[in-house]
């Protein structure tokens, strides 16, 4: 037989796309168009419904980016037309995929929420616009509104434009409208197209020597024979007739076994505001809801409670419709999180809060306890998550991000992932490769040949539906999982929740599947741990005052100092840190509105949480002049407990200055006509940390332009291209209160840093504050601290311990980590010595080791201060910035954890007339209070939260100086997990490395 593979192939794309689709739709009369354009932001659909509306045609110029327009639709359906199916079509002049472009929200004359559109779901069925949503007949006349978002095209293709599209773009209209319909519905047609799409897209990704292939290329053929051009309508049933047989015959026994999942993967913020995605969300939801009354196999995966909770908020109609789909099972609330949050960055309480606050608003509201952590599209996964997973009641994990890897394929799809303490959850990755599947002949393909577990297991899951944007599954993926449902040389797809995934895949494969340790570091976007620095600074610092204010306002009520807890400002203020902590919103890769509103944001959540802090404190100290040192570290500092206050003790000699010297008798730093530290002298240790030949505090600007995802990525040529900033305005020596101080200014291309270095009395440490007016473009500035230390490997905070990752590059996978994510502190050390970096608003850092010609080995720790990308936000960090590190000599982990917390947590100074004691004293440093309040359910129990920081094991009393009536182990939600023993007051336990443990002590 000659090859005509192409000609056929050939002629089915030509049929598709210009006989078959425009067939869709037969008769069709005009709907009459009345618009209301909203002068700003969006309104409800009451306020939208009041208004005037003006008479509009098909052409209209509507939306300005960002802006809105409710279009009022109304017409006589034909009664000739009766027993045909009839769908309004309504063509917002849609471009670009769907969620990236405009987007509608089909109403009731009532202003109810029906369904969704989009550039890929155009239609509302005859079924749900009668009265009120209702089934309207032929000879009906109907009306209904939609809701037009002029979400401006995100150009994903050019990700270099230099288009601010997180700013409103002028009042200049972007979309026309291009269709609005009542037509007739051809389903033979469209069911025709979904046969020959699914069986097409299965043979092209056979072998072209398979016979199945070929068979279906055959019948293919005979179905574009059948089909008459005048008449497709007419004799698509013919067409469908061919293809019968090629379709109906079953997969083998050992095809792979597919779980699909419907999904919409939303950003909570992205290339849209915060106000956007509570528009997408209600979208989605009314058109999933809809989709299931017509495909009631349905399983729709929904996670992020906090999106949930916008609908609750925003649209009642809405959320009674997904309240009532969660109680048949079509929607299915995962993830058991707040957000579906960076993991890389936010702080250990905060991590746990995500737990928290989602999983509990799945219980409160629906009853259901979420198993699965649904991680999709967070940028790597940081080795804590593994114990806080399964504290929080879950044990499932579920990510595709590591898909993306650049340097190194994840060997595993389905694997017990272990966490730093050694706890182990059961982890899938789906192999498809994508969370927005269209269930494609060529993605079930590639799942199947792909799945690393091939012979081991059997199955893996797929989300289809069209995400980031929103949108979801629609009718024609859920057909198309019909159909490939059991089908020859294709995987079976079973539509499941996850659940009966995770519970089929753990039962088959658990015993034997494989172990993965410690991070899931992702090879790719590691520039989102130093992009948009407001953002991660007002993070960082909504962290730290959260502590602080369930710190004191519990003492102070448990002190009998205070009548009420502020239990809802607290909970309020915990989700507004917590949304932030989205993956696109921290990470700073989103518009530049999502940063700016954030910084807003951030700055009143401190305002409120200052003024809770401050009126406990007050109420703590009492009426008096003393000044009283409020400590909320969890160590002792200055004299002043941790967790308490008191009277400051002195901090030591004072510091002098002689010849560019300062010396506090403990260290002494050399700081030369440029400013940068030449010698940094270890007086104890006797010994030079700063390299021979090398200056640290040197900024080093790079030239910074990645091949891709301007705010995401740093490319490692990025170190090709360096620039000593060695060039001075000033330097200037000062002493006061017993500190020496020394200010460096520096300006470069557009741009001035100053820097204060200060040594403090008694301390082992160089405090230095850089101020940065910064205007640069496409440049990375570092912070670089070259030391006299031999290590192969350092060690970076991460929430609830500390992780090593290598200097050196022996493997692949080595090399790959040459930028990393730390917390509060990175250290480096050879036995006997180490040195730390503290900081208390960066995250960004990069640690290698080099040779010397004298034998030695320089460690050089650089911290990334600020980037300037141009994509999605072409004025990112354009400014002036404010960041604090410190550089800690003679440090061992347990000193770099004190100082960690001493720089993001200073002291506080209150006028009163006595020091407070700490509310819980432990008897053990290495055993640390990361979180003290009291229990949520508002029963005046307290709840601590501790953990083990050194990594190893460790055996510790925690006495309250409050009587205790019991004490209990709990999990994350405040619910017991075990009875504990009380002693003398206190509570005896043992700690494995890095292991959490909450505890609730009843008050007698």
């Amino acid at each position: 037989m000659h090859d005509d593979r192409q000609l056929i192939e050939e002629r089915l794309k030509r049929a598709l796309r210009e006989r078959l689709r425009p067939a869709i739709y037969g008769a069709a009369v005009p709907l009459d168009i009345e618009v209301w354009h909203a002068p700003g932001e969006p309104v409800s659909p009451a306020e939208a419904l009041a208004q005037t509306y003006e008479k509009a045609e098909i052409g209209l110029p509507w939306g300005p980016a960002w802006g809105t327009a409710w279009f009022r639709f109304s017409g006589q359906v034909p009664a000739e037309w009766a027993g045909r199916e009839i769908e309004a079509v309504i063509d917002l002049g849609f471009s670009g995929g769907p969620g990236f472009s405009a987007e509608g929200l089909v109403h009731t004359t009532s202003g109810r929420p029906l369904k969704g559109l989009h550039p890929r779901q155009t239609y509302a069925p005859l079924s749900i616009l009668g009265p009120d949503g209702t089934a309207a007949s032929p000879g009906d006349r109907i009306e209904f509104y939609v809701e037009g978002a002029a979400n401006p095209e995100i150009p994903l293709d050019n990700a270099y434009a230099k288009v601010d599209i997180g700013a409103k773009l002028g009042e200049t209209p972007i979309y026309q409208l291009t269709r609005a319909d009542l037509a007739v519905f051809n389903a033979e047609v469209w069911d025709l197209i979904l046969d020959l799409e699914s069986l097409d897209g299965l043979q092209r990704e056979l072998s072209l020597q398979d016979p199945r292939r070929k068979e279906i290329l055959r019948a293919l053929s005979r179905s574009l024979d059948a089909l008459d051009y005048e008449n497709v309508a007419g004799t698509a049933a013919d067409a469908r007739a061919q293809l019968t047989d090629v379709l109906s015959r079953p997969a083998h026994a050992s095809a792979h076994q597919l779980s699909a999942v419907g999904h919409a993967h939303i950003d909570s913020a992205w290339l849209w505001p915060l106000r956007e995605t509570r528009r997408k969300v209600a979208r989605t939801v009314s058109n999933v809801a809809t989709l299931a009354e017509e495909y009631p196999e349905l399983v729709f995966a929904f996670s992020q409670a906090q999106q949930h909770a916008w609908v609750k908020d925003n649209y009642p109609e809405v959320w009674e419709r997904l309240k009532k789909a969660v109680a048949e099972g079509t929607i299915v609330p995962v993830g058991g999180m707040w957000v579906e949050s960076d993991t890389n960055l936010p702080g250990s309480e905060a991590l746990a809060r995500q737990f928290v606050h989602g999983k509990r608003f799945f219980l409160d509201e629906y009853g259901i306890d979420t198993q699965e952590v649904w991680l999709p599209d967070s940028f790597g996964y940081t080795a804590a998550l593994p114990q806080l997973v399964k504290l929080s009641g879950s044990k499932w994990f579920l990510t595709q991000k590591i898909s993306w890897n650049k340097e190194n394929k994840f060997p595993h799809h389905t694997f017990w992932w272990e966490g730093l303490d050694g706890t182990r959850v059961f982890t899938h990755f789906p192999p498809i490769d994508t969370y927005n599947s269209d269930l494609s002949g060529r993605e079930l393909a590639h799942a199947q040949r792909n799945f690393q577990e091939n012979g081991a297991a059997t199955r893996s899951l797929v989300p289809f539906g069209y995400g980031d944007g929103g949108g979801g599954p629609t009718r024609e993926f859920v057909a198309t999982a019909r159909r490939v449902a059991n089908l020859e040389s294709s995987p079976k797809v079973t539509i499941e929740s996850p659940t009966e995934f995770f519970a089929a895949a753990e039962d088959e494969y658990s015993e034997h599947a494989p172990v993965w340790s410690g991070e899931l570091y992702l090879e790719i976007h590691r520039a989102t741990y130093t992009s948009q620095a407001k953002t991660k600074q007002g993070n960082r610092r909504s962290e730290h005052l959260l502590r602080e204010a369930e710190l004191w306002s519990a003492a102070a009520v448990v002190a009998g100092k205070l009548d009420t807890y502020p239990y809802d400002d607290l909970d309020r203020l915990w989700k507004v840190a917590l949304l932030h902590q989205f993956h696109d919103i921290l990470p700073g890769s989103s518009i530049s509105w999502v940063h700016r509103e954030a910084e807003a944001t951030y700055a009143r959540v401190a305002e409120e949480l200052n003024a809770i802090i401050l009126h406990a404190q007050q109420a703590l100290a009492g009426e008096g002049s003393a000044q009283i040192v409020f400590n909320a570290a969890p160590h002792t500092r200055n004299g002043v407990a941790g967790l308490g206050a008191g009277i400051a003790a002195g901090e030591g000699q004072a510091v002098s200055i002689e010849n560019g010297v300062l010396d506090n008798g403990v260290i002494r730093v050399t700081i030369d006509e440029r400013g940068l530290i030449t010698s940094l002298y270890d007086v104890e240790a006797q010994r030079e940390v700063i390299a021979p030949g090398a200056v640290g505090n040197l900024l080093q600007l790079h030239v910074d332009t990645p091949n891709h995802w301007d705010a995401w990525d740093v490319d490692s040529f990025y170190k090709n291209n360096v620039r000593d900033v060695t060039e001075v305005d000033s330097v200037d020596f000062s002493t006061a209160d017993g500190v020496a101080t020394v200010v460096v200014k520096r300006s470069f291309n557009r741009s001035t840093v100053t820097q204060t270095l200060r040594v403090r009395p008694g301390a082992k440490r160089v405090d230095i504050e850089t101020e940065m007016d910064w205007h640069e473009a496409e440049k990375f500035l570092k912070a670089a601290y070259p030391v006299d230390v031999h290590a192969d490997r350092s060690a970076s905070e991460t929430q609830f311990g500390h992780i090593f990752r290598p200097t050196h590059q022996n493997t692949s996978w080595d090399a790959a980590k040459f930028e990393i994510a730390a917390h509060r502190w990175v250290h480096v050390g050879e036995p006997g010595y180490g040195v730390a970096v503290v900081n208390d608003s960066t995250y960004g850092h990069d640690i290698n080791r080099t040779a010397r010609e004298d034998g030695g080995t320089t460690t050089t720790i650089r911290t990334s201060l600020i980037r300037a990308p141009r994509f999605p936000d072409p004025l990112t960090d354009q400014g002036v910035h404010t960041v604090n590190h410190a550089l800690v000599v003679g440090a061992g982990i347990p000193e770099a954890i004190e100082e960690g917390y001493r720089i993001n947590l200073p002291e506080r100074v209150v006028s009163g007339a006595a020091g407070v004691e700490p509310i819980v004293a432990v008897d053990n440093d290495n055993v640390i209070v990361e979180a003290l309040k009291l229990a949520d359910d508002e029963s005046g129990d307290v709840v601590v939260r501790l953990y083990e920081s050194s990594g190893g094991r460790s055996r510790a009393t925690v006495t309250p100086s409050f009587a205790a009536a019991s004490v209990t182990e709990v999990d994350l939600l405040e619910r017991r997990l075990a009875d504990r023993d009380l002693k003398d007051n206190g509570v005896t336990f043992e700690l494995r490395p890095f292991q959490i443990l909450t505890l609730r002590f009843k008050r007698s």
